[in-house]
C-alpha cells in the first residue's frame, strides 16, 4: 500500500512540471518544492484573503476556480487551473491588494512566502514571470538620447554678480578652464550668461574698457532646460537654436551650464541629425526627405531597447522641429505676425507620446490686439503649416483638430471663454473638447499667451464638481480588453477582427487615467507618464497605485512600440493592433496583468476612492 504523502507528493510534481515558471527549474529543486507546498481546500465562496490580509504566500490553482475582485468588489479576474495568484502583494508589502474568493470546490497550493522571495532571488525566469514584466523594461544607459541632464551636467557653475567687471570675469574664465560664466543675483538668481565668444565679439572686438559690468555684454534670458529634460532635449536645443551653452534651472535658480565640449562622449546621431536637417531646410518638401526616416529611426531605438517614453519624446522631438521650421518658413514668406501669438499642438503631439503612427492636432491662441485683418495673415500662415506637416507625413486629422479651423485659431480672450463654457456646461461634446485641450502644449511663438490660462482653467476645473464627475465618466469609455478565462478581448469584426487594439484599449486607457489624476490634482504636467508620477508626488494617487499603473503602462507602451517596430522591419506599415498569437504564454501573461491593473484603477477612480476630494 503507497505512501498518501508520497503519492501527494509526486501528484504534485507531475502538476508542476506543466505549470510556469515552475517547469524551468532543474528536477531536484522542483521535487523540492513539491514537498514544500502546502495544500488547502476551499469550497463555494470561501474566501481565500481580502485586502490588507497579509499573505501566507503564493496561491496555485490545482483544480477548481478562483473570483479575484477589486476594492469594490467589482470582478477583476476569473482563474482556473494552473492559474496563480497573490503575486501583486507579495512583491509589493505582503499584503493583499485584491480579495480572493472561491466559485467551486477548488484544491489549492500555497508556497509559503519565504520560498517565493528566495525563488524571487535565485531564479531570473521565476522572477521576470512574478514581477509583473518589468525586469523586461531596462533602461538603457550610456547614450546621450537617454540621459538625464541632471546626470550629464557639472554642478555648482561659476557665477559672478551682474556688476562683475569685464576683466575680473575673463580671469575668473581663465583661472577655472571655463568657457562661460553664470551672471546671478539674490544667491542664484539666473539673470544670464557670458560666453567667451562674448568676450571676443562684444568686448574685445568693441574696444570696451576692462571696467564695466559684465552684464553689459551677457546674455539675457539664455536658453534653459531643467534636470530632468533629456540628453536628446539638450542636443536638439544646441542644434536647433545654434548655440554652445545651455543653462540648467530648477525654477529661476541655476543649477548647472552644459557646453558642446561635455558631450563629445555621447552620442545622439540619429534623432539629432534629423532635427539639424530639419532646421536647416528651406521648403516643406526638404523636411519630408528627413521626416521620411522616421520609420528606421523608430525601429533603430526600439531595436536598442530604448524606454518607450525615450522613444515618444524622441519621435515627438522631430514634430516639434519641423512645426518651428514650418512657422519661421511662413513668417518668411508672408511676413512678420502682425500681433503675439502661440501655436499649440495637443493629443499625442501634445503629451510627447507621438509613435510612428500620427496625424497632427494643433491650435492657433493670438493676442487679444488682433484685428479682423489680423486674422486672415493666421488663416495664411496656419495654412502653410499644416500644409507642410501633411506633407512631412503628419496627416490632416479626421475631426480638424487644427489651427487651420477658424474655431481653432482665436484670440486668448476667446479661448477662456471656451473653456469657461465646456466646464459650466460639460455636455459630451464639451467633455471631449476638453479632454483634448487639457494635453496642450506649446510648440513656437509666445509662451506668455498660455501660462496663466492653463493654471486658471485647471483651478477652475477641478472647483466644479459637476465636471469632475463628468470627465472622470467620460475617461471611463474606453476600457483595457479584459476577457474571461485569461483570455483577452479582441477587435469583433472588420479588417482586424481578432486583434487587440492597442492604443485605445491599451494606452488610451491610461492616459484618460492620467488627465483625470493632473486635473484633480492640479498639476500642469502633460505627459502621462509624469503625470503619474507627479500624481504620486502630491498624494492624489497611493504609491503602490501609482507604481503599479506606471509597470502597467510601461509594459503596455512597450509592447505597442515593439509591435510598430516588427511591422516596419517586415516592410508593413506600422498600426496599433496585435494579434494575441503574436505573443509567447509569458508576454500575454504580463500583458493582461497589466490590463488587470489598469481595470482596477478605474474602478478605484470611479467610485471616487484614494484621491483627493
Amino acid at each position: 500500500m503507497s505512501d498518501p504523502v508520497s503519492a501527494d507528493h509526486k501528484r504534485v510534481m507531475r502538476f508542476l512540471e506543466g505549470v510556469h515558471p515552475y517547469d524551468s527549474l532543474e528536477r531536484e529543486e522542483l521535487r523540492r518544492l513539491a514537498g514544500i507546498f502546502r495544500q488547502r481546500e476551499v469550497g463555494p465562496g470561501e474566501v481565500v484573503y481580502r485586502i490588507g490580509d497579509v499573505l501566507e504566500g503564493l496561491f496555485l490553482i490545482e483544480t477548481g476556480g478562483i473570483e479575484i475582485t477589486d476594492e469594490n468588489d467589482a470582478p477583476v479576474s476569473l482563474l482556473r487551473g494552473r492559474n496563480s495568484f497573490g503575486e501583486r502583494g507579495l512583491v509589493r508589502e505582503g499584503a493583499a491588494m485584491t480579495n480572493a474568493r472561491a466559485i467551486e470546490e477548488t484544491r489549492l497550493l500555497l508556497l509559503p512566502v519565504e520560498e517565493f522571495r528566495r525563488l524571487m532571488q535565485s531564479s531570473p525566469v521565476f522572477a521576470r514571470f512574478f514581477d509583473r514584466g518589468r525586469t523586461v523594461l531596462r533602461e538603457r544607459r550610456g547614450e546621450l538620447a537617454t540621459q538625464r541632464v541632471g546626470d550629464l551636467m557639472a554642478r555648482d557653475p561659476i557665477t559672478v554678480p551682474p556688476e562683475t567687471p569685464i576683466r575680473r570675469a575673463a580671469e575668473l574664465m581663465r583661472d577655472n578652464h571655463v568657457s562661460s560664466l553664470a551672471i546671478t543675483v539674490d544667491e542664484g538668481r539666473l539673470l544670464g550668461i557670458v560666453t567667451l565668444r562674448d568676450m571676443a565679439t562684444r568686448a574685445v572686438a568693441s574696444g570696451l574698457p576692462g571696467d564695466i559690468p559684465v552684464s553689459r555684454i551677457m546674455t539675457t534670458d539664455p536658453v534653459s532646460l531643467s534636470p530632468s529634460a533629456l540628453g536628446s532635449d539638450l542636443l536638439h536645443v544646441m542644434l536647433e537654436r545654434r548655440v554652445g551653452h545651455v543653462t540648467v534651472t530648477e525654477g529661476d535658480r541655476i543649477v548647472g551650464i552644459l557646453t558642446q565640449t561635455d558631450l563629445t562622449r555621447f552620442q545622439a546621431v540619429s534623432s539629432a541629425s534629423m532635427v539639424s536637417d530639419i532646421a536647416m531646410a528651406e521648403t516643406p518638401q526638404q523636411m519630408a526627405a528627413v521626416t521620411a526616416r522616421l520609420p528606421q529611426l523608430l525601429m533603430h531605438l526600439v531595436g536598442a531597447s530604448s524606454r518607450h517614453e525615450v522613444v515618444t519624446r524622441l519621435m515627438t522631438d522631430i514634430a516639434d522641429a519641423c512645426t518651428r521650421r514650418l512657422l519661421a518658413l511662413a513668417e518668411a514668406e508672408l511676413g512678420a505676425a502682425p500681433v503675439g501669438y502661440l501655436w499649440l499642438a495637443c493629443g499625442s503631439q501634445g503629451r510627447q507620446e507621438q509613435t510612428g503612427v500620427s496625424d497632427q492636432d494643433n491650435c492657433l491662441i493670438l493676442d487679444d490686439a488682433a484685428t479682423d485683418d489680423d486674422l486672415v495673415y493666421f488663416d495664411r500662415l496656419a495654412k502653410f503649416v499644416s500644409d507642410g506637416l501633411d506633407a512631412c507625413g503628419y496627416f490632416y486629422c479626421p475631426g480638424e483638430m487644427m489651427a487651420t479651423t477658424p474655431r481653432w485659431r482665436q484670440r486668448a480672450a476667446t479661448w477662456r471663454s471656451y473653456f469657461r463654457s465646456w466646464i459650466e456646461t460639460p455636455d459630451p461634446m464639451a467633455q471631449m473638447l476638453a479632454s483634448v485641450m487639457f494635453d496642450l502644449r506649446p510648440i513656437g511663438g509666445a509662451t506668455r499667451l498660455f501660462q496663466d490660462l492653463q493654471l486658471d482653467t485647471l483651478r477652475l476645473a477641478r472647483a466644479n464638481s459637476i465636471f469632475v464627475s463628468h470627465m472622470i465618466a467620460n475617461s471611463l469609455k474606453h476600457t483595457p480588453p479584459l476577457g474571461l478565462f485569461r483570455g483577452f478581448a479582441t477587435v469583433k469584426s472588420g479588417e482586424h477582427k481578432n486583434e487587440l487594439d492597442l492604443k485605445m484599449n491599451g494606452v488610451v486607457p491610461v492616459v484618460d487615467l492620467g488627465r483625470i489624476y493632473s486635473l484633480r490634482g492640479t498639476l500642469t504636467q502633460v505627459n502621462t507618464r509624469a503625470r503619474l508620477e507627479a500624481a504620486e508626488a502630491q498624494g492624489v494617487i497611493s504609491r503602490s497605485g501609482a507604481h503599479d499603473l506606471i509597470d502597467a503602462y510601461d509594459l503596455i507602451a512597450e509592447t505597442r512600440l515593439r509591435n510598430q517596430a516588427s511591422e516596419i522591419r517586415n516592410g508593413l506599415k506600422p498600426d496599433n493592433f496585435m494579434p494575441p498569437s503574436d505573443l509567447s504564454d509569458l508576454e500575454r501573461s504580463h500583458l493582461r496583468d497589466a490590463f488587470v491593473v489598469v481595470r482596477t484603477m478605474q474602478s478605484a477612480i470611479g467610485q471616487g476612492k484614494g484621491m483627493l476630494s
